[in-house]
């Protein structure tokens, strides 16, 4: 089996933070977008919170569905400088940390930054 020099090193985030941030975001956007399809009075308290911020704060909740995704296509974009500082070189490799980056944030990004590449060289 050929030898890997680290230009093509990837590792997907774990399942938990996969379903983590799918819900998060997927209820947030459901809470930002559709709330009526919500059962907020089946969620007790924390639907009664949502629901407070869905009636009371619409604005800022639709800002922040905003910011939320402009801070992991900001991480996305670390993604690739950080694949470039460890020569990770492969187009394909960077294409998937760049999506995984997206879509999970710094649960992808947190693994890239503790790949040390010349840990990974044995002589």
């Amino acid at each position: 089996m050929a030898k890997s020099d680290g230009s093509d090193y990837f590792r997907r985030t774990s399942l938990f933070w996969i379903v983590a941030v799918t819900l998060g975001m997927g209820y947030f956007t459901c809470t930002v977008f559709v709330p009526e399809i919500i059962p907020f009075e089946q969620l007790g308290a924390f639907g009664t919170f949502c629901k407070h911020l869905v009636d009371n704060h619409a604005g800022i909740m639709y800002k922040g569905w905003w910011a939320a995704w402009a801070v992991h296509t900001f991480e996305a974009f670390i993604a690739l400088k950080v694949c470039s500082n460890k020569g990770i070189n492969n187009t394909a490799t960077r294409y998937l940390w760049f999506i995984q980056t997206i879509l999970f944030g710094f649960a992808s990004l947190g693994l890239l930054l503790k790949y040390n590449p010349e840990h990974r060289k044995r002589h």
